[in-house]
C-alpha cells in the first residue's frame, strides 16, 4: 500500500513539474502565443521585435493588433512604455505586407475599441491576425473571446470558459470585471435579432 502511495505521489510531483515547465516555456519563451482559430487568429503577449518576423513567417500572419496603452502608470496590468511600442512598429514596418493596427485598450474595452477591432476582423484581407497585449493573458484573451462570439457564434459563456484552462479564480471568473463583461457582451447578431 505504501508503494502505491509513493507511486501516486511521485506521479503527482512529476506531473506538477511538467506543468510548471510548460507554463514557464509558454510565458517566457513562447510569449503566451496561442492559436485561437485554426490558421486564422492567434493571441500572444509582447514578442521581442527581433523575433516578430519569425512568428509572421511561421504562421503566415498578415496583421497585428496591438492592444497596449503606453504610459498608464499601471505597472501590474499595463506596464507598457512608449519605446517598446515604437520598437515593435519599427520592426513591423520592415516586414513586407504586414499590417499593424494600434488599438490601445483598457482591461475592459470601450465601445470604440470594440468597433475598431470588429472593423479589422471584418476584412478577410487582414487574416491571419495576431492579437496581442503586454502579457497575453488579459486583453488579448478578452478580444479573442469576443472574436469567438462574433465570428464563430460561440455563446458568451462558452467564450468565457475558453479564456483559460482554469477559469475559476482567474480574471475571467464569475464576478470579475472581465468575466462579467464577457457574460454581458451583446454580439452584433443579437443586436440585429432584437430589432
Amino acid at each position: 500500500m505504501k508503494k502505491a502511495y509513493k507511486r501516486i505521489g511521485g506521479f503527482l510531483v512529476l506531473f506538477s513539474l511538467c506543468y510548471i515547465a510548460a507554463c514557464l516555456y509558454d510565458i517566457h519563451l513562447n510569449y503566451n502565443f496561442k492559436e485561437i482559430a485554426t490558421k486564422k487568429v492567434y493571441k500572444s503577449g509582447v514578442i521581442p521585435p527581433d523575433q516578430i518576423k519569425d512568428y509572421v513567417l511561421k504562421y503566415k500572419i498578415k496583421s497585428i493588433i496591438d492592444l497596449r496603452i503606453p504610459g498608464t502608470n499601471d505597472l501590474k496590468l499595463n506596464p507598457e512604455v512608449p519605446g517598446e511600442l515604437q520598437a515593435e512598429k519599427n520592426a513591423v514596418a520592415k516586414i513586407k505586407g504586414l499590417n499593424y493596427f494600434s488599438n490601445p485598450s483598457d482591461q475592459i474595452p470601450s465601445q470604440k475599441n470594440i468597433n475598431y477591432f470588429l472593423e479589422i476582423m471584418d476584412n478577410p484581407a487582414n487574416y491571419p491576425v495576431l492579437i496581442h497585449c503586454h502579457h497575453g493573458t488579459g486583453r488579448a484573451i478578452l478580444y479573442s473571446a469576443i472574436y469567438r462570439i462574433e465570428f464563430e457564434n460561440s455563446s458568451n459563456e462558452q467564450a468565457r470558459l475558453n479564456t483559460r484552462d482554469l477559469v475559476l479564480f482567474s480574471s475571467f471568473d464569475n464576478g470579475t470585471p472581465k468575466g462579467e463583461y464577457l457574460k454581458a457582451y451583446v454580439s452584433r447578431n443579437r443586436v440585429v435579432a432584437q430589432k
